[in-house]
C-alpha cells in the first residue's frame, strides 16, 4: 500500500512533505504515539500502527510508544486486567520489530511529572473549547459509562501533556483524531505565547493504514470479539475466518463501498501478501468465499508466522519483557521531570 494518500487537504499536504523530510532528516523527529491497555492487539493494529511505528523507528526517528493504562479508566469504571493487557502489549510490540534500544515504551501512571502538566494545561483552553471537540463528543457517545466523568472531557487535554512532556513533535493519527491534536497545538502555542518559548507546536502525520473490517462485518475492534488477535495461533485464525460474513455472491471482486464484508477479507490478503487488493480478487475469481476464506488464512498465517514465532519466545522471559518497560519508565521520568521543570521556571519559579 503507498505510504500516503493523494493530498487532498491542508493536513494530507503537510503530511506528504513530513513523509519527505522523514527520508532525509529522520533525527529531527520526536514521535508520540501509543495504546489503551483494554484488550488484545489484532491485526487491524498490526496494520494501522504497529507497522508503522517499527517503519519509523527503522527511519531513523526517536519513537515514544505511551501504555495509556491511566486513560482505560476514560469510558470505563475499572481498568479490568490490565496487568494481563499490559504484558500482551509489551509482546505484540516487541515481536513486530519495537526495539528497546531505539524506542522508548513507557506506563502512563509511572510518569507522575507528565501528569503534572495536566494542570497548567488545563488553564490555557475553556470548558466551551472542550465540549465542542467533535472526537470528544463522538467518544461520549459510544461510552460505556452511564455518566460521563470528567476525564472524558479533559482526554484531549492530557494528551497534550503525554504529546508534550517529551516535546513530541511528529504525531501520527487517524483523519478523525486531528481536533485532539489540534487542541495540544494550541496548548503549545498559548503556552509559549504567555510564558515563553518551551513546547514545540506538533504535527500530524496522516495514516493512511487502510480500514479493516471485523468478522461480522463491523470495525474491528478489542470490544467487539470480532478481530483476530496478533497472539492467536493458526487454528484459531483459521476459525475466525472461516466465521467471517461474507455475501450472496459467488465471484470474488474488491468493492469496499457495494461489498465491504468481501472487500476487508481481500484487503487484509493483500496487504498480507503486499499485493494489490485488485489483483488478489481477480486472482480468486469465481472460487466464491470458500477459496477467499482459504487464500485469507494461508496469507495471515504465512505473514504472522515470524511474529508468533518471537512472540512465543519473549513470552518465555517475561522478566526481560517487564524490564523493557521499566527502562522506558525511567528513561521518560527523566525527561519528563525536566520538562516540568522548564514549564515551573517558565511560569516564574512554580514549586
Amino acid at each position: 500500500m503507498p505510504a500516503t494518500a493523494i493530498p487532498t487537504t491542508p493536513a494530507q499536504t503537510r503530511s506528504t512533505e513530513l513523509e519527505q523530510q522523514l527520508r532525509h532528516t529522520p533525527e529531527r523527529f520526536r514521535v508520540l504515539t501509543g495504546d489503551r491497555p483494554t484488550g488484545a492487539l489484532h491485526l487491524g493494529h498490526y496494520f494501522g500502527t504497529l507497522h508503522n511505528r517499527v517503519r519509523l523507528q527503522d527511519l531513523g526517528a526517536e519513537v515514544f510508544v505511551l501504555v495509556a493504562d491511566y486513560q482505560v479508566l476514560t469510558d470505563r469504571d475499572v481498568a479490568e486486567r490490565l496487568t494481563e493487557y499490559v504484558d500482551g502489549l509489551l509482546l505484540d510490540h516487541l515481536a513486530t520489530g519495537i526495539d528497546p534500544a531505539r524506542t522508548t515504551v513507557f506506563n502512563h501512571s509511572a510518569v507522575p511529572a507528565l501528569n503534572q502538566l495536566l494542570l497548567p494545561f488545563l488553564s490555557l483552553v475553556s470548558v466551551a473549547e472542550l465540549g465542542r471537540n467533535p472526537t470528544v463528543k463522538d467518544e461520549i457517545a459510544h461510552s460505556r459509562q452511564s455518566s460521563v466523568s470528567g476525564l472524558m472531557y479533559t482526554y484531549p487535554v492530557h494528551q497534550a501533556a503525554d504529546i508534550l512532556f517529551c516535546k513530541g513533535n511528529l504525531v501520527p493519527v487517524g483523519q478523525d483524531q486531528l481536533p485532539h491534536l489540534e487542541v495540544t497545538r494550541t496548548i503549545a502555542r498559548r503556552f509559549n505565547e504567555r510564558y515563553g518559548a518551551v513546547f514545540p507546536e506538533p504535527d500530524a502525520l496522516l495514516s493512511a493504514a487502510p480500514l479493516l473490517l471485523g468478522t461480522d462485518g463491523t470495525k474491528m475492534s478489542k470490544s467487539r470479539a470480532n478481530s483476530i488477535a496478533l497472539s492467536a495461533d493458526e487454528d484459531e485464525t483459521a476459525r475466525l475466518i472461516k466465521g467471517a460474513r461474507t455475501d450472496a455472491e459467488r465471484r470474488i471482486t474488491y468493492d469496499p463501498e457495494g461489498r465491504p464484508g468481501v472487500s476487508s477479507l481481500v484487503l487484509l490478503a493483500a496487504l498480507c501478501l503486499d499485493r494489490d487488493p485488485h489483483e488478489v480478487a481477480e486472482e480468486i475469481g469465481n472460487g466464491g468465499a470458500a477459496v477467499l476464506k482459504r487464500t485469507v488464512t494461508e496469507a495471515v498465517n504465512t505473514r504472522m508466522a515470524p511474529i508468533r514465532a518471537r512472540r512465543a519466545e519473549y513470552a518465555q522471559d517475561m522478566a526481560y519483557v517487564r524490564s523493557v518497560l521499566r527502562a522506558g519508565n525511567e528513561r521518560a521520568n527523566e525527561i519528563a521531570e525536566r520538562t516540568l521543570d522548564e514549564v515551573r521556571d517558565a511560569m516564574g519559579g512554580l514549586r
